[in-house]
């Protein structure tokens, strides 16, 4: 209490930390909630008191992360969002290893979430904060350790690529089903991460032919070199225990709706893409 008077009189809140310390100790049940608070200048006492045990006086940054959201998209809504500079937030991230993950960047991560930070946090705090979210979310499903960057990375990839939310075990399937063949995943979406463009939903021949992109899963074998976006609950789930069934293909064949077409065979999966195409000629404001 004496320390918190203080603080108040040398900030200007109050004239005379005694008459607040005063208050105090005419009543012991008085405690005090961490945080940061927005309090006036020139306060009486009783009125920075009464603003102390206000919950409304409390000042909280509130930061909601979409699934799927990549690296980028997470520093410009951390900066909207909390008021950081974005530069800020970038500086803070630049040093991966010293929030103790194992890929050079923070990329896939930041977990998803909706967080509630103090107002004096600070930009480092937040990101460990979301980074410790993920390690959590990985021990609690049993993840070894040394597994981490696998499952975010493919779980990255099913988050990205799997449309609804129902449909990420089928898509984690037709994934593991072509490693587990040695057969190019061939994803438009880490195509796109590569080349930093996520404004259409297909790519072009000379896109997938493209070996300078390092993401281009249509030329390298496996999994993407990295994670393509923040995986949320459902697709590190899909990840760790994917549907049954002999898939290799998939294709949304309805992006407005998400409604897709699952394969086995590639005759089946040409069936499904006509279908794709001609939903892309009636919608034409979706890419090409």
């Amino acid at each position: 209490g004496a320390q918190v008077a203080a603080m108040l009189e040398e900030e200007g809140v109050i004239a005379d930390q005694e008459a607040f310390y005063d208050l105090l100790v005419a009543d012991p049940s008085i405690s005090f909630q961490p945080g940061s608070y927005r309090l006036a200048l020139e306060m009486s006492s009783q009125a920075a008191l009464d603003a102390l045990q206000d919950e409304s006086s409390r000042v909280v940054l509130q930061v909601t992360i979409p699934e799927g959201f990549v690296i980028q998209q997470v520093f410009a809504r951390l900066a909207e969002q909390t008021g950081i500079a974005e530069a800020d937030i970038v500086q803070a991230a630049s040093d991966a290893s010293a929030y103790g993950v194992p890929g050079s960047t923070l990329e896939g991560w930041l977990f998803p979430a909706t967080y509630t930070f103090d107002g004096g946090t600070t930009a480092q705090q937040m990101l460990q904060a979301m980074v410790d979210r993920m390690r959590q979310a990985l021990t609690d499903r049993g993840v070894p350790q040394d597994q981490w960057q696998q499952v975010v990375t493919f779980a990255s990839l099913v988050e990205r690529e799997g449309g609804p939310v129902e449909n990420f075990p089928q898509v984690a399937r037709v994934f593991q089903n072509r490693l587990d063949i040695g057969m190019l995943l061939q994803s438009d979406a880490t195509v796109h991460y590569g080349i930093g463009d996520f404004g259409v939903i297909t790519t072009t021949d000379e896109e997938r032919a493209d070996a300078n992109n390092p993401y281009n899963t249509y030329v390298y074998a496996g999994l993407p070199v990295g994670p393509i976006g923040a995986p949320g609950d459902a697709a590190i789930d899909a990840v760790l225990a994917p549907a049954d069934g002999d898939w290799l293909y998939f294709v949304t064949v309805d992006p407005s709706t998400g409604e897709t077409v699952f394969s086995e065979t590639l005759a089946q999966h040409n069936q499904a893409v006509l279908r794709f195409q001609q939903w892309l000629r009636d919608n034409p404001e979706y890419g090409s």
